[in-house]
């Protein structure tokens, strides 16, 4: 019944439609003037638009009246199908935002799957915790302590080339760490709850500060001219600014040799780490291939 309802709209009613839910289930609410900006349509338009939304999917989305906008519902349930690399997209990158099924690529391409893909629903717990900068409550699963409650302060996503992480401040250690999503369970948006400052992103060390790297033609590689010339460097060197918070995932996923004496062999290592001790003080330098931590001078007890 309710593919039929969507069937008999006109494709842009779809778009518009697709983009309501969309920031109604991922960023937690949507304005009028949100659809008059997007799509360049009237207000009544918009207005329309959105009591359509109301009466296919009752339940979805309510009016916040103090705060003049659309929020998601409390029995929300997405009507319409999204692909989570669409989705990761739209809310990474801005790209997308019409109907999820209808958008077609220009040309062929194939781009391989992921082997984790975080769940939807969880997603949209998650992000519309940032985008409101509410704490979030969840159940989470870590392989060094299995099943534990906590409260988070999430502000980011983080993609290590592996999985989706939320970046956030952790209640129960006071720190700021990385949570993988899948791991995830049972999120509940504390809505109005406060947010104290040392727990905000701004406190984040390692995602404030910001590493000076330059990677060069690994010295071991045959052909360093064409390195030179798949990676643009200039007189040799590509210089990139990555925050510490990622730097190791970027690192690992680049396949950038971090040993201090370029002792890494294998074609994939195409990319060295010139000063390895840029590094110095990243937590997670650790995941960059080769990477040791510098020894400590022989006078430091």
């Amino acid at each position: 019944m309710l593919n039929d309802q969507i069937a008999k709209l006109t494709q842009p009613q779809r778009d518009r439609l697709a983009f309501v839910e969309l920031r109604v289930h991922f960023i937690g609410e949507i304005r009028r003037q949100d659809l008059v900006s997007r799509f360049g349509i009237q207000s009544a338009a918009a207005t329309r638009d959105l009591a359509l939304y109301k009466e296919i999917a009752p339940g979805n989305i309510d009016y916040d009246s103090k705060g003049k906008s659309y929020v998601t519902g409390n029995d929300f349930q997405p009507v319409f199908n999204y692909p989570p690399e669409r989705v990761l997209a739209w809310l990474s990158q801005g790209f997308g935002d019409g109907e999820p099924s209808k958008l077609k690529a220009w040309i062929a391409s194939d781009i391989p799957s992921r082997l984790s893909q975080p769940d939807l629903t969880t997603l949209g717990f998650v992000t519309r915790a940032i985008h409101q900068q509410c704490p979030l409550r969840v159940q989470y699963h870590s392989i060094s302590n299995g099943l534990s409650d906590r409260e988070l302060i999430p502000f980011a996503l983080i993609d290590n080339g592996l999985r989706w992480h939320v970046r956030g401040f952790d209640r129960k250690s006071q720190e700021f760490r990385d949570f993988v999503i899948t791991r995830i369970k049972h999120p509940i948006v504390l809505k109005g709850a406060p947010v104290h400052a040392q727990e905000r992103c701004d406190k984040d060390i390692q995602w404030t500060r910001i590493v000076e790297l330059e990677l060069v033609p690994h010295p071991d590689q045959p052909r360093p001219e064409i390195t030179e010339m798949d990676y643009n460097m200039d007189g040799g060197v590509l210089k990139v600014n990555l925050r510490a918070a990622t730097a190791g995932y970027i690192l690992r996923q680049w396949s950038v040799d971090c040993s201090p004496d370029h002792s890494l062999r294998g074609h994939e290592h195409r990319l060295w780490l010139r000063d390895h001790l840029a590094l110095y003080g990243v937590k997670n330098a650790l995941l960059a291939p080769g990477y040791r931590q510098p020894e400590k001078d022989k006078g430091e007890q």
